[in-house]
């Protein structure tokens, strides 16, 4: 005897029937994996979202050097806690609201975008740091 496939239970613990279909609405989302608390329910707040806590502040330091015009280290700054923010996300089982896409994606984001923004804080006129030759041969063939 051959029955309907059936998925997760729905709110009220009743099973619900499959279809191939989607939804004309969107009822819910699926939590990021390791989108749970860092610490344990009981702890305040602020305990629970550490991990996103520390990243914002390393960024608003970053955006502060910025503005009180020390560019480069602020810069440097801000690349690294996205830089930390891909470790924390790499390393830790729960990162909170730290953990927006799948831990693949999150990582790739946050290091990919970290790593950019501190190669060109490197990069920076004047007196830079690092030079990649081949950038300026780039731009000097498409400006002339």
């Amino acid at each position: 005897m051959v029955r309907d496939a059936v998925s997760a239970p729905d709110a009220e613990g009743r099973p619900r029937r499959t279809t191939r279909r989607f939804p004309l609405f969107t009822r819910d989302t699926a939590r990021p994996e390791g989108g749970g608390r860092a610490a344990s329910s009981d702890a305040p707040a602020p305990a629970r979202q550490w991990p996103i806590l520390a990243v914002l502040f390393l960024v608003g330091l970053g955006l502060l050097l910025t503005a009180l015009d020390v560019f480069r280290y602020g810069t440097l700054l801000i690349g690294a806690a996205l830089l930390t923010g891909a470790v924390l996300r790499w390393l830790l089982p729960g990162v909170g609201m730290l953990a927006v896409r799948s831990r693949f994606t999150d990582i790739a984001t946050y290091g990919g975008l970290g790593l950019v923004i501190v190669l060109l804080a490197m990069m920076a006129q004047p007196d830079p740091w690092l030079e990649i030759p081949f950038l300026k041969d780039t731009l000097h063939f498409t400006v002339s």
